[in-house]
């Protein structure tokens, strides 16, 4: 252990006491939080159906960045290098279109639990979780820009088939790996213009829905959720899985509700979101993403509404319902070095979270001194947090401050950089 850090710790631990805080028992609570990586930001969202495949479904991946992903190998052992960056134990989370398929056409209303066998193999030997997304974009058969709500019942009923194949997918990745994995659905379903009927696809929609969570699957398995979205590239007047459908098919329906931090109106954060949907959902789960004016999905980076989020979830004393991924895709920088910025970023939000003395501030709260909360507040910004980090990132063996950005440009240049 290095003394400089150590001795950092030590004083920052006696400044944080005597507000009530022990941080030591903050980081026993941060070290049972895993995040969920995106598989989806090593290749730029292409999977491996097929080579070179187009997006589709409002999905976009800018930039042009050296080193991506090319195969399931390479992808592994990138996602492999970006973990031992992060401390803390995690999950990987898969969209069925990165299915390991031999080199086969498999259709996605075909895919089973054996596609996924390697990936199941790999978390198994890495140690991680895996967390799971069927994939409604991207095929011939959501081109017009509809897949469950679509009016064409044969369209309708392949994707309700793969809906059905992915939570067979989810419940065999949950029963391997000994860890519940969560399989989240999300689809992009809506119209470029105002439509003349929006009650109808939003009907179709969830029948369907009703179609595929129809067997029932044990919640230590495996457990579903539905995620909105406000607006889409090529949807942007209406969208079928608006916030307040999925809300309401949550709660009336028992799923989780996923809430997508760029899936709002620009002044609209989720934080304030967080407590309502416990309330009333069996669990939540985050996406959390960065939206510059819009659904952009940049790198998550430690801003004041990151920062709430990691609070909201720690008050809430509710984080075994809640399931906590990440949803942004660069490729205009080191792809490695994206999963590990915004890995550690929500984890430091996490961190300030266990370290602030909720209960001071929620006493002044009751007894109506709000001049003290706000105070106390304020003073929390500028008390030695890092410090706190630096030692838990020290404790956990990897890199402290920007030493894991040398061990990226290292793998960019021996590895990334030989990649066509």
């Amino acid at each position: 252990m290095h003394a400089g850090i150590t001795s950092a710790y030590e004083a920052a631990k006696q400044r944080y006491a005597a507000l009530g805080v022990n941080t030591d028992e903050a980081l026993k609570k941060l070290d049972a939080i895993s995040i969920s990586i995106q598989c989806w930001q090593g290749d730029d969202v292409g999977g491996f159906e097929t080579v070179g495949a187009a997006l589709s479904g409002g999905i976009q991946a800018t930039g042009n960045y050296p080193g991506k992903a090319r195969s399931l190998a390479e992808l592994r052992a990138d996602a492999e290098k970006a973990v031992s960056l992060i401390p803390g134990k995690h999950r990987f989370n898969l969209h069925a279109s990165y299915l390991d398929n031999g080199g086969k056409k498999v259709d996605r209303d075909e895919i089973e639990p054996k596609h996924f066998q390697s990936w199941i193999d790999w978390a198994k030997k890495v140690g991680m979780g895996l967390d799971f997304n069927p994939t409604y974009f991207s095929h011939p058969k959501a081109a017009d820009g509809f897949t469950l709500s679509h009016a064409d019942k044969g369209i309708r009923d392949f994707w309700i088939q793969h809906g059905i194949q992915s939570r067979k997918i989810g419940a065999e990745i949950g029963k391997q790996l000994g860890s519940t994995c969560a399989t989240n659905f999300w689809m992009p379903d809506g119209f470029k213009d105002i439509p003349a009927d929006r009650q109808s696809p939003r009907e179709r929609m969830a029948d369907s829905l009703d179609k595929i969570f129809a067997a029932k699957i044990d919640p230590k398995l495996n457990v579903d959720s539905v995620e909105a979205k406000l607006f889409g590239i090529g949807v942007e007047s209406y969208t079928v899985g608006s916030h307040e459908f999925y809300m309401g098919y949550a709660v009336s329906r028992g799923t989780h509700l996923t809430l997508d931090s760029g899936h709002f109106h620009p002044t609209e954060v989720i934080s304030d979101k967080i407590s309502s949907i416990l309330m009333f959902c069996p669990g939540l789960v985050l996406h959390v993403s960065r939206p510059v004016r819009w659904d952009s999905d940049h790198v998550v980076v430690l801003d004041d509404e990151l920062q709430s989020i990691g609070r909201e979830l720690v008050r809430s004393g509710k984080l075994d319902k809640v399931h906590i991924g990440l949803d942004y895709f660069d490729a205009s920088i080191n792809r490695v070095a994206a999963w590990v910025i915004g890995t550690r970023n929500i984890l430091k939000s996490l961190m300030m979270g266990f370290l602030e003395p909720s209960a001071t501030l929620r006493k002044a709260e009751l007894e109506g001194d709000f001049t003290s909360r706000l105070a106390l507040n304020e003073e929390l910004k500028s008390l030695p947090w890092a410090a706190v980090w630096d030692y838990w990132c020290e404790t956990k063996g990897v890199p402290v401050g920007t030493a894991w950005l040398d061990e990226v440009k290292t793998y960019e240049r021996e590895v990334l950089s030989k990649r066509a």
